[in-house]
């Protein structure tokens, strides 16, 4: 849809590098701007959210967040010892999605695997307490629920800094059972759905022979690992960060913008996409779709960001969520920018919601006027 002529429509920031966010930060001009779009149709698509039907499937993590003051040195070791203030634990992963999704208000059907532990547990509680319906998320005693425990420390009236991670996987694949019934619920709930978000994160729960197996109108794709191997089974669009993309085809982008857009445009061909959204921190994103240029947008709000923890999977949550609303791709990676933008200025594994986006578009309307 073109955008309509009025100065207070357009969305500043998404589209002109160096206007200010709805944090009041300036973004840094980097790249120029390509396109504008229409704020009162991104209004509209948000608006729209709750009507859409979102089939989630990947691998389901319990991101636990373990926060100590520091006490002192430990004379048995060089090492910190902290005086335990609390325990928080939130979906990540296809998890986060979910939440994500959850919050924006679209329904949503989670399809993957937990295990019969306390992380899975945990997991299945969160999302009844929310009203999802979690009937094709499986539980398994021969299956561990990945957790990511974060230990947080810091001193009294100061910002707590990450000192250790610890990870509690799986030392098996999904066994064969298990992956059967996976796909099975997958198929079931792609049927109904107004797209399907495949989130894989290495674990095993989603693969690239399960996508080529749905009959979905749309599969968009997030994966850390393997994302050539998603070739031709039928994904529409994809969301990989800048170093998924450098580890894919085995070259370094840095400060080489031609750099990107021939690895972009090359990945986009490679997997038979309608669209490749390469998210690239405080530098932006790039949106790649044949017959068109790159188009650059530049970052929202501040590029100075609190927390960048499962910022991925809120961005792809809302660029499903869109397409599936009826975005055009570009609206879509607009819609995306600024939910990413408002995620990473929140601690822990967070999300977004309807309100906060409807917040920053209007913000943006108003500071041009």
């Amino acid at each position: 849809m073109k955008a309509k002529k009025d100065k207070q429509n357009k969305l500043p920031n998404a589209v002109n590098p160096g206007k200010s966010g709805a944090s009041g930060v300036r973004a840094p001009g980097r790249l120029p701007a390509d396109s504008s779009v229409d704020i009162g149709r991104l209004l509209d698509l948000v608006a729209s959210f709750p009507q859409q039907t979102i089939c989630v499937v990947g691998d389901f993590v319990l991101d636990e967040f373990v926060s100590g003051e520091i006490s002192r040195i430990s004379r048995e070791a060089p090492v910190l010892i902290l005086r335990h203030r609390k325990a928080e634990a939130y979906p990540g992963g296809a998890a986060n999605a979910v939440n994500n999704l959850v919050d924006l208000g679209a329904r949503v059907l989670p399809v993957g695997v937990v295990g019969s532990d306390e992380g899975g547990s945990k997991l299945l509680g969160y999302f009844r307490a929310k009203g999802v319906n979690v009937s094709r998320i499986l539980q398994s005693s021969h299956w561990t629920t990945t957790t990511k425990t974060r230990y947080l420390a810091g001193w009294t009236h100061t910002t707590e800094q990450q000192v250790l991670r610890v990870d509690r996987e799986p030392q098996t694949e999904v066994p064969a059972n298990l992956q059967a019934r996976i796909a099975d619920n997958a198929h079931k709930s792609s049927r109904g759905s107004d797209a399907v978000l495949i989130s894989d994160y290495g674990l095993g729960a989603a693969s690239p022979s399960l996508a080529r197996g749905l009959h979905a109108k749309r599969v968009m794709l997030d994966s850390r690992y393997r994302l050539l191997e998603y070739r031709h089974v039928g994904v529409t669009a994809a969301t990989p960060n800048e170093p998924e993309i450098e580890a894919a085809y085995h070259a370094q982008v840095g400060n080489d913008v031609g750099r990107l857009d021939d690895l972009g445009h090359r990945a986009r061909r490679d997997l038979s996409l309608e669209a490749l959204l390469v998210t690239r921190g405080k530098d932006g994103m790039a949106l790649f779709e044949p017959n068109h240029p790159t188009r650059h947008i530049a970052i929202h709000g501040s590029d100075a960001p609190v927390d960048v923890t499962g910022a991925g999977d809120t961005v792809i949550a809302v660029f499903t969520l869109a397409v599936a609303a009826g975005a055009t791709y570009l609206e879509a990676a607009q819609l995306a920018n600024y939910a990413g933008g408002i995620v990473v200025m929140k601690r822990r594994t967070a999300t977004v919601t309807r309100a906060e986006i409807e917040s920053a578009l209007r913000h943006d309307a108003t500071i041009d006027r």
